[in-house]
C-alpha cells in the first residue's frame, strides 16, 4: 500500500511539473496556445449596455467615433457640439451624467429571452460590458462604489440586480460561452484622475480578479488600454495570473489590448481585433467587431436606414470566416433592459441561415483562396480582401467590391464548401482541380449534382435546382473529398 501511495505521489507530481507555467513577460505568455474553440465557434454576439443606454443619442455621422453612443459622457465633457446640444435641450445643462444612472432600472431585463434571442441567431458566445469607461459595473464591484464614492454598479445602484451574473447563468444554460468586455481605464473616475499608478493597483487590478474568479469567462475582450503601456497596466504580470492561477487557466481567450503597444503584438497569447471594417488575414488569429448600425451602445438617433439589412450581415459573416477572423456581432439593449426588435429580428434571420448552411461556417478554416472574382474582375489582394475597403460608410449596404465575387470559400478537412452569392445555371470554379472520387450537394438540398472537369476548371451543372430548392439569397455548394 505504501508503494502504491508513494506512485500516485510521483505521478501527481510529475503532472503537476509539466503543466506549463507562464512567467509575467510576453516571450513566455506568446507560447500558450490560443484555445481552439474560439477558432472553432466562429460567431459571437458583443452588448454594450450600461448608463449610456438612457440617453442613448450620438449623431449618425458615417465614419466617424463621433457615432458611439457608448461615448455620451467622454463627448459631452470634450464639449462636443451636437452632444451637447442634445444633452441641453432634453436635459438641461445643469443635469449630470451620474444623474442618468437612476433611470438605468433594467426592469424589462429577461435573461432567458435573451439568451434564446443569441441562440437562435446561431451565436456559439456572448461578450457582455461587464464596464465600459464609464466606470459602472454590472457586476457588485466593492472598488466601483469605493473609487467613486457612490453606489455605481448594478447590484447597489438602481436596478438592485446582478445583471451581469443572471445574463451568465442563463446564457451558459443555453449552451453557448459567456464572456465580457472590462475596460481597463475609467474617464472620469477620481482615482484614475489623481492618481493612475494606484488606480492601477487598488482598483483595476483587484476589480479585474474579482470578476474573473466570480464568473470564469471564456472569453475577455478588454478595452481602454491606450493611456498607458502594458508595462504600467502591469499586463504581463496579470496575464501571467490569468492563465496560470486563475479558474479559467485553460478555457479563457484574451483578445489584444493591453497597453498602447501591444495591439496587434502578440499573436500567441492573444487574438487581433478589428473594428468596423479594418479586417485581418489567416495568417493571425483574428475577430471584427460591428454593430447592427453606426454605433454599438444602442442610439436612438438612428433611423431603419442605418441598419445592416439581414442579407448584407450573413454576407459579412461568410466574409469574415472565408478569411480565417470571426465575427463579434453587437446589439445595443435599451435601458429598460429590451433588445430592440428590428435587432432581434436581423439576429433570427442570420440563425435561420445557419440553421441550413453553418456547416460551411462552424470549424472551417480559410482556404488558399477566399473568394473568387467575377470574369473580367480577376485580381488578388494581399491579405485583406474586401473589409480593408469596407468603410463605415458603406456599412449598411455590400462593399462596391462585392459586386464583382462571385463566391467565398472555407474549408473543413478534405472538403470544400463554396459559399454562392447569386444563382446561375453553372457555378464554374476557376483553376480548382477536384480529387478523384469528389462528389457535389448543395446545403439543405437533396437533389443529385454532378461535378466535371473542364480544363483548369471544375464545373457543378445548377440547371436542375429550382426555386424552392435552395434558401433565398447565398447558398452553399459542398464539394466533398475535393481536396
Amino acid at each position: 500500500m505504501k508503494k502504491i501511495s508513494l506512485l500516485f505521489f510521483i505521478l501527481c507530481s510529475l503532472c503537476l511539473a509539466s503543466a506549463q507555467q507562464f512567467e509575467p513577460n510576453w516571450a513566455s505568455l506568446n507560447t500558450r496556445k490560443m484555445p481552439q474553440w474560439f477558432q472553432q465557434d466562429k460567431f459571437g454576439i458583443f452588448i454594450h449596455w450600461g448608463v449610456y443606454s438612457v440617453p442613448s443619442y450620438a449623431p449618425v455621422i458615417p465614419n466617424s467615433g463621433l457615432s458611439y453612443a457608448e461615448w455620451y459622457w467622454y463627448q459631452l465633457n470634450a464639449k462636443q457640439k451636437d452632444f451637447v446640444a442634445f444633452h441641453d435641450k432634453n436635459y438641461g445643462a445643469d443635469f449630470q451624467y451620474p444623474q442618468f444612472e437612476k433611470q438605468f432600472k433594467a426592469e424589462m431585463f429577461d435573461p432567458q429571452a435573451w439568451a434564446e434571442v443569441f441562440k437562435k441567431s446561431g451565436a456559439k458566445y456572448v461578450v457582455l460590458t461587464s464596464k465600459h469607461h464609464e466606470g459602472y459595473c454590472l457586476w457588485n464591484s466593492a472598488e466601483a462604489d469605493r473609487d467613486w464614492g457612490h453606489p455605481w454598479n448594478a447590484v447597489t445602484g438602481t436596478p438592485k440586480r446582478d445583471v451581469l451574473g443572471d445574463l451568465t447563468t442563463a446564457v451558459r444554460a443555453a449552451g453557448l460561452k459567456m464572456g465580457y468586455y472590462y475596460s481597463l481605464y475609467e474617464w472620469f473616475n477620481p482615482l484614475w484622475l489623481s492618481d493612475k499608478k494606484r488606480f492601477v493597483s487598488a482598483h483595476m487590478i483587484p476589480q479585474f480578479k474579482d470578476l474573473v474568479t466570480k464568473y470564469k469567462p471564456s472569453i475577455i475582450f478588454s478595452d481602454g488600454e491606450w493611456e498607458l503601456s502594458d508595462t504600467a497596466w502591469k499586463s504581463e504580470e496579470l496575464l501571467a495570473w490569468l492563465f496560470n492561477q486563475s479558474p479559467v487557466a485553460k478555457e479563457v481567450v484574451v483578445d489584444d489590448r493591453w497597453g498602447n503597444n501591444t495591439r496587434e503584438k502578440h499573436t500567441g497569447a492573444t487574438y487581433t481585433t478589428s473594428e468596423y471594417g479594418s479586417g485581418m488575414d489567416a495568417s493571425v488569429t483574428w475577430e471584427e467587431s460591428q454593430g447592427i448600425g453606426h454605433s454599438y451602445g444602442y442610439n436612438r438617433n438612428e433611423k431603419l436606414e442605418d441598419y445592416k439589412n439581414s442579407h448584407d450581415l450573413i454576407l459579412m459573416l461568410v466574409d469574415i470566416v472565408s478569411r480565417g477572423g470571426n465575427l463579434l456581432l453587437d446589439i445595443g439593449p435599451t435601458a429598460d433592459g429590451r433588445i430592440p426588435v428590428i435587432m432581434q429580428q436581423r439576429l433570427t434571420d442570420i440563425g435561420t441561415w445557419l440553421l441550413t448552411n453553418g456547416e460551411a461556417i462552424y470549424g472551417t478554416k480559410a482556404y488558399k483562396k477566399p473568394y473568387q472574382w467575377s470574369p473580367g474582375k480577376m485580381r488578388e489582394k494581399k491579405g485583406q480582401a474586401f473589409m480593408s475597403g469596407y468603410s463605415i460608410s458603406d456599412q449598411v449596404k455590400p462593399s462596391t467590391e462585392y459586386a464583382h465575387i462571385e463566391n467565398f470559400f472555407t474549408i473543413k478537412g478534405k472538403d470544400l464548401y463554396c459559399v454562392v452569392l447569386s444563382y446561375g445555371t453553372q457555378l464554374r470554379l476557376r483553376d480548382f482541380k477536384a480529387a478523384a472520387g469528389a462528389t457535389v450537394s448543395i446545403l439543405g438540398c437533396n437533389k443529385p449534382l454532378v461535378l466535371k472537369q473542364a480544363g483548369k476548371d471544375c464545373t457543378v451543372d445548377l440547371s436542375g435546382i429550382k426555386p424552392g430548392d435552395i434558401s433565398d439569397g447565398l447558398f452553399v455548394v459542398k464539394l466533398t473529398n475535393a481536396l
